[in-house]
């Protein structure tokens, strides 16, 4: 094991005895705010890449993961960071050695090296055992980005801790609903169930994927708790605040190697040491762990659409470079070499050096430096690193290309694609979608031990660099020696192409397209949706809830004193359809999806929630304002500028769902409803926009008169928006009358 340190040596040691039990918040405050990072994930989940490269130090929006990690730390007042280093750890060593790191005089940043450990577990207890950690600290691993402040946190745990020494950690989670049709997240994790003291914030049951659709309680915990809140609409943020005795638990039971599925659930089921773990909910920050290629994708869509500020691509941080915001969300460094003819669409980052040939598009994509696109090339949705190289007329879709690959000319990339480093696609050749394409062949054994053996052996490894010439050098055996496996590799990916495609046993196929960088298939959606119609139960140990006890899947309250249906608090499942939809049309936005599929999904949706299709249209006219609303309008003329554009584009989709005068006359009330609360700003120009739906064939005539008529009864309070439009009203009833 190796350490390396940065930073100013602070000195000091243990600095504490057995007897010194407790300690006070002023002593607590004496000591430097200290962090343990995790640099290995202990997972396969980025396989092929990480037989390579430490996921810690894949590029996300062209920065290493852990810098944004690092940035984190620092801002938030962190002192002193230890960066725990397994697979590949040579390679994160050095990162931090050339980097800025190391130079900052109030951020330490030590290394400590292992190729023993095979879990977090592992890592925490050879952490123990240097005796380097004086008091609370903070625990995350290098693939999580925040810009969260740790101050009230902290403040809250320490303030637990001085009343009540058993209280050890606090996990920082935040909101999440997971979709109603997959079962997870944005983030594509699994469906997480949490039960929450409402009151004490205490954690007491966590579950990230049910069994057979049944969360099982303890009955004792409605006993000893007055109320419990059973939630499946939060996200474990996988930041977490300790105190030593974390670490001492880890020390005393080597069975614990998972942070969530060992440690912390077997804290929960404890109940000799007594221990307790309690929950810090953020609300406006933004926090969130890259698990797989799935959460790859959203989290580099939210820091270009600038939910991490100030961690984003045009504000200087320690390892990125000076890049400069365009208009519609288009990053662009200083040097870059674009055609006239080529067309850079919104919400793209474009790094240094790369150039971009005639008649080229590129949208809702990253492209890292030094890279060379030809001409006639369409890139949607895609993560292109550094250093590769894209002939003329090539087609991807929704992938991922590490650095130095080469892709012929006319090459099709289909959605959900990862090319590993250096590997060579031959002209014309057609990736088939969710193919993993790596110069190491696929292991037998699936395991993250692969990538500590894969980093100090040449073992099932061809080097593109002497096959630079294929198929020509096959021929001359006696100038390079190729292994069957070469050969075969040779083939795999077209003529010229070098490159072994990974298959994807029949089990793991579901999780491929779960996890991918590429959109859920709509077909796919309607697929699951008609299987599963599983109902989740929650069923008490050693006996069942009464029927009005019954938790439902959204966030519930179980009262121990009375179970009476009054006192079951069930969210509206509308709030969460529409949720749901404006996330589905915002994604519809970003990624330029058809109006055919945005009408799978919401369909899907709406079968779902068993809800009608006067709340389709209601949810999209909903999430079109909304969209209106969050683009620049100096102006309410502006405002109705921006409404005009997304109604007129989005015609067809709002239509489809307003078969008749009823759905007409549900939209008109919807927009009421968003002008008295969630969106004010339209209050001002409600006449506008009314009169925009009916030029645009939106609004039938008929539907504005009769709900104009519907409020003649109604409270005074309720006539606002109807005395608004008035002389519209007034205008179309005279036409009308003019035709009969």
């Amino acid at each position: 094991m190796v350490a390396k340190q940065s930073g100013r040596n602070r000195g000091g040691g243990g600095g504490g005895t057995a007897a010194a039990t407790e300690v006070s918040v002023e002593e607590l405050a004496r000591v430097p705010l200290q962090a343990i990072l995790l640099a290995d994930s202990f997972a396969t989940k980025f396989h092929p890449i990480t037989l390579e490269r430490p996921k810690v130090l894949l590029p996300l929006v062209n920065v290493p993961m852990i810098d944004y990690t690092l940035a984190w730390l620092e801002s938030a007042g962190v002192e002193e960071v230890f960066v725990f280093c397994c697979a590949h750890a040579k390679q994160v060593a050095e990162h931090l050695e050339n980097s800025q790191w190391f130079a900052q005089p109030n951020f330490s940043v030590t290394a400590i090296e292992s190729n023993n450990a095979v879990g977090a577990g592992d890592a925490l207890r050879l952490i123990y055992e240097q005796n380097v950690i004086r008091g609370d600290f903070v625990l995350v691993s290098g693939d999580t980005v925040s810009n969260m402040s740790l101050a009230e946190a902290l403040g809250e745990h320490k303030e637990r801790r001085r009343k009540d020494s058993n209280a050890i950690m606090t996990m920082v989670i935040t909101q999440s609903k997971t979709s109603p049709t997959t079962r997870q997240s944005r983030l594509g994790t699994d469906e997480l169930f949490m039960a929450i003291d409402p009151d004490t914030k205490q954690l007491l049951y966590y579950e990230d994927k049910s069994d057979k659709g049944t969360v099982s309680l303890d009955k004792t915990l409605l006993s000893d708790h007055p109320s419990i809140y059973l939630h499946n609409d939060k996200q474990d943020c996988y930041i977490d605040i300790c105190s030593p005795e974390v670490l001492s638990t880890f020390a005393d039971n080597f069975d614990y190697q998972h942070l969530r599925r060992h440690f912390l659930k077997g804290l929960l089921d404890d109940d000799i040491m007594g221990y307790k773990i309690f929950t810090h909910e953020i609300q406006s920050n933004y926090a969130a762990r890259i698990d797989n290629f799935r959460s790859y994708d959203t989290v580099s869509k939210d820091i270009i659409q600038r939910w991490t500020y100030p961690l984003v691509p045009d504000v200087q941080f320690f390892g990125n470079s000076s890049t400069k915001l365009d208009r519609q969300g288009m990053y662009r460094a200083s040097v870059v070499g674009q055609s006239r003819s080529a067309q850079v669409g919104p919400f793209t980052v474009i790094g240094s050096g790369t150039t971009i040939g005639s008649q080229s598009q590129i949208s809702n994509s990253v492209v890292g430096e030094g890279c060379k696109i030809g001409a006639n090339v369409s890139i949607e949705g895609c993560y292109i690193w550094h250093n590769v190289t894209i002939e003329d007329g090539c087609q991807l879709k929704h992938a991922i290309v590490c650095d130095g690959v080469v892709i012929k000319s006319g090459v099709i990339l289909e959605p959900g694609v990862v090319l590993s480093y250096k590997v060579v696609v031959g002209q014309q050749f057609i990736v088939p979608a969710y193919s993993k394409v790596s110069l190491y062949q696929q292991p037998i054994k699936q395991d993250s031990d692969e990538e500590l053996e894969y980093a100090d052996s040449s073992t099932g490894f061809m080097d593109a660099s002497s096959l630079s010439g294929l198929p020509d050098k096959l021929k001359e055996e006696s100038t390079i020696q190729l292994s069957e496996s070469q050969l075969q590799a040779a083939s795999e990916v077209g003529s010229g192409g070098v490159g072994f495609i990974w298959s994807t046993s029949e089990g793991s196929h579901e999780e491929e397209w779960r996890h991918s960088v590429a959109p859920i298939p709509p077909a796919k959606l309607l697929e699951i949706m008609h299987t599963s119609n599983n109902e989740l139960e929650v069923v008490q140990q050693d006996g069942n809830l009464p029927p009005s006890g019954e938790l439902e899947r959204d966030s519930v309250t179980a009262n121990s004193n009375d179970y009476d249906d009054d006192d079951v608090d069930v969210k509206d499942d509308y709030e969460f359809f529409e949720n749901e939809v404006e996330a589905t049309f915002k994604r519809a936005l970003e990624e330029n999806i058809k109006e055919d599929d945005v009408i799978l999904e919401v369909n899907s949706l709406r079968l779902s929630y068993n809800l009608a299709t006067a709340d389709c249209s209601g949810a999209l006219f909903y999430s079109m304002m909304k969209s209106a609303l969050s683009a620049p309008h100096p102006s309410p003329s502006d405002l109705v500028k921006n409404a005009a554009t997304v109604i007129t584009k989005w015609k067809k989709l709002l239509k489809y769902y307003l078969p008749s005068i009823d759905e007409e006359i549900e939209v008109i009330l919807k927009f009421e409803e968003m002008c008295l609360e969630s969106a004010k700003e339209y209050s001002t120009v409600f006449v506008q926009i009314l009169h925009l739906l009916y030029d645009k064939d939106i609004i039938q005539e008929e539907a504005i008169l009769n709900w104009a008529s519907e409020k003649e009864g109604a409270d005074e309070t309720d006539k606002l928006f109807v005395k608004q439009a008035e002389k519209f009203i007034q205008w179309l009833n005279e036409a009308s009358e003019e035709e009969d």
